[in-house]
């Protein structure tokens, strides 16, 4: 495994059609085209459009594929006035949004990154919201360079996460998303960042750049995309956003991250002089793409899908296909391999489904890929029905993903399974042209135990009452989606990798569907058992946390038994200090604690002062491991006898094997002493107590 490749670890998106990874990929399966025409709260069609493109000022495409409620947005819950929000362009508002739903996806609580090395980069070309500032000039005010300039899109996600990584906006037109992925992968191999945000948006809202596409012949006057079909006409423009959370993969695995996919390698280029500016060049598309799958160092035979770029256009779509032909086969001579006796590489595209979302279009593309390896399958290519007579598949690896199909994986001549593999294009209008090779997961062991918590609690939180409870209804739907979930991931991740606001929700649950159940009930209004909300006093102040520890005397057998054989952190900690006691005591602690047969605390190991205070510090030891776990830490902690060794332990004053070996001196000391010895406590300053003994001292 290649512990240095790149891994990705979340994931957020809005397409048209699909508001979230779920919906996109129930729309994928599904085949459904999601354009339609042009809203009309964005611009009246009947102003702009007509089939004959010599006309000044109008564009022969009245479609495109759109995002619903684009113009709502939460200002207050990011902190900002509606003096400022006014101008702030939506695309900027967006991606607000899924950088922090792309963070909970990957199980990461925003608060938590706060000053790490975190990079943002962002693909975005389109300037539509700016231009609507700019119509009246009485409009612009302080923030209207802040809310329409798009390096502020990055720029404003790190600003409001506290990320100091590096925050770079990309425009390379239609390859912006995946050329910021691959500045961003760079990036973090250069040590720059130690994770990065990567994604790319596209908002619509001024008939402009219609007009103009229109008028260089770009857009369909049919208003559907028919990639590499014989009726391909032109494409069609869509808007939405996309977001993934990059980490290098060995890292990811050490912290038992949900890895989606790895990314192998990654190239940009540009053609160079071409026939005109905006003319694609086979021959730089060949060459990005055998850089990346050279970089990413595997052979062309076992990668079995392409994202093509894929726009429609009766003219691109075969120059793409000789493109990835003329790569193929140099790739084949370079890895001094035959050519293919059959097809063996699917090819598709999302702009079928969605449109062209230009700086946002590669992103879309990855985040595809990568569903498609989660479920293992390939979604068919939308409105194709005859290929494209300019188009020969014939003797190449490559065949038309035209129904949605199981992704088989391919083997080698040993009979060995190859990971899924694919390879996503991205290619601008102005030249700049990227490729990205993506493989699924490792697979992930998982630690299995016989261990298991019985209990567990759900908690969750919003800044009102009102998103409290959508997103208790979200969390019921979710388990009801997927009964299969264990109860304890749901429980982990919501408790650490979510931030903690205003408004509560607490569950005790011991199963997913006694969990769901009484979700359900608190939607509906019922009292239930077990299920807490509330609302602290002050949303930035928390209670602080004191742990105070016991001293001898509250010592029984099997105490912390159940902690011990169902909570792995506990018995990790006590099984730690019961090696490091082993020199010290001549019973081990853990059959002093849990003896095979039970005897009568009269005559027990555990009442003799050389084992009952090791044994106390080891079970106080190893309930603070516990609770710090849950995320529960003190800000003091104080102890009483055996309990003071225990709190200085932990408040890092002396190691745990310096803290063990002192108690098991203080216990062999102390039990030393002759039998029948009394201890007497008294209130009385010290200068009282000595003339009191002054008899008696030696």
């Amino acid at each position: 495994m290649d512990r240095e490749a790149i891994a990705i670890i979340g994931m957020g998106c809005r397409f048209p059609g699909a508001k979230n990874p779920e919906a996109f990929w129930e729309l994928l399966c599904n085949g459904i085209d999601a354009i339609t025409e042009v809203p009309a709260s964005r611009w009246d069609n009947d102003l702009f459009y007509d089939p004959d493109i010599s006309k000044p000022g109008k564009t022969n495409s009245r479609w495109g594929g759109f995002l619903e409620q684009v113009d709502q947005f939460d200002a207050q819950f990011f902190g900002i006035s509606p003096r400022e929000v006014k101008p702030m362009d939506p695309q900027q508002r967006i991606m607000l949004e899924l950088s922090w739903s792309c963070l909970e996806d990957s199980g990461y609580s925003p608060n938590e990154l706060s000053g790490s090395q975190v990079g943002v980069f962002v693909g975005a070309c389109n300037y539509d919201y700016d231009q609507l500032q700019h119509q009246d000039e009485k409009n612009i005010e302080g923030h209207t360079a802040t809310g329409t300039y798009t390096c502020i899109i990055p720029n404003r996600i790190s600003y409001f996460f506290n990320f100091h990584g590096p925050s770079v906006p990309v425009d390379t037109a239609c390859s912006s998303s995946l050329v910021a992925l691959h500045q961003a992968i760079n990036a973090i191999k250069e040590k720059e960042c130690e994770m990065a945000l990567v994604g790319g948006v596209s908002v619509l809202c001024t008939p402009t750049s219609y007009i103009s596409f229109s008028q260089l012949g770009m857009l369909s006057p049919t208003g559907q995309c028919k990639t590499f079909d014989s009726q391909a006409d032109g494409y069609v423009r869509g808007e939405g956003a996309g977001i993934i959370l990059l980490k290098p993969l060995g890292k990811a695995i050490e912290d038992k991250d949900y890895i989606y996919g790895v990314i192998k390698g990654s190239a940009v280029n540009h053609g160079g002089k071409a026939r005109t500016l905006t003319s694609p060049n086979v021959y730089a598309q060949a060459q990005v793409l055998r850089a990346a799958y050279t970089k990413a160092n595997i052979s062309p035979n076992t990668v079995s899908y392409i994202e093509t770029h894929g726009t429609g256009t009766p003219l691109g779509d075969p120059i793409e296909i000789n493109g990835l032909k003329r790569s193929f086969r140099q790739l084949h001579q370079q890895h001094e391999l035959p050519l293919p006796e059959k097809p063996y590489c699917g090819l598709g595209t999302v702009k079928t489904n969605i449109g062209h979302l230009e700086a946002a279009a590669g992103i879309a593309g990855v985040i595809k890929v990568l569903l498609a390896m989660k479920h293992r399958k390939l979604p068919k290519i939308v409105n194709f029905e005859q290929l494209n007579p300019r188009i020969e598949l014939d003797g190449s690896p490559f065949y038309i993903v035209h129904e949605t199909q199981d992704w088989q994986q391919l083997k080698t001549d040993a009979g060995e399974w190859i990971p899924r593999r694919a390879g996503v294009s991205s290619f601008g209008f102005g030249g700049v042209n990227a490729h990205v090779v993506l493989e699924e997961a490792p697979v992930q062991v998982q630690s299995e135990s016989s261990r298991v918590r019985q209990i567990h609690i759900l908690t969750l939180s919003a800044k009102t009452e009102k998103a409290l409870s959508e997103l208790v209804s979200r969390y019921q739907n979710h388990l009801e989606t997927y009964p299969e979930l264990a109860v304890a991931d749901v429980c982990y991740t919501a408790n650490t990798g979510r931030a903690m606001f205003k408004h509560r929700l607490a569950v005790i649950a011991s199963e997913p569907q006694e969990l769901t159940q009484k979700l359900r009930q608190h939607t509906a209004g019922e009292e239930v058992v077990g299920v807490n909300c509330w609302e602290p006093r002050s949303s930035n102040s928390y209670p602080k946390v004191a742990f105070l520890f016991t001293g001898q005397g509250s010592q029984y057998l099997n105490m912390g038994r159940q902690l011990y054989e169902t909570q792995p952190t506990f018995r990790q900690a006590l099984d730690q200090c019961d090696q490091i006691l082993r020199p010290d005591l001549e019973n081990p602690l853990l059959e002093v604690l849990y003896p095979q047969e039970e005897q009568n605390s009269s005559s027990s190991f555990l009442d003799q002062t050389a084992y009952t205070q090791p044994a106390l510090f080891a079970i106080e030891y190893a309930l603070a491991k516990l609770w710090f776990s849950w995320g529960i830490k003190p800000k003091v902690v104080m102890g009483h006898s055996v309990g003071e060794y225990v709190a200085a332990c932990v408040a890092g004053i002396f190691s745990l094997e310096d803290g063990l070996k002192l108690i098991a001196m203080r216990g062999r000391l102390m039990q030393q002493l002759p039998a029948g010895g009394k201890m007497v406590s008294l209130l009385a300053s010290e200068e009282r107590v000595k003339k009191a003994i002054a008899d008696y001292s030696s």
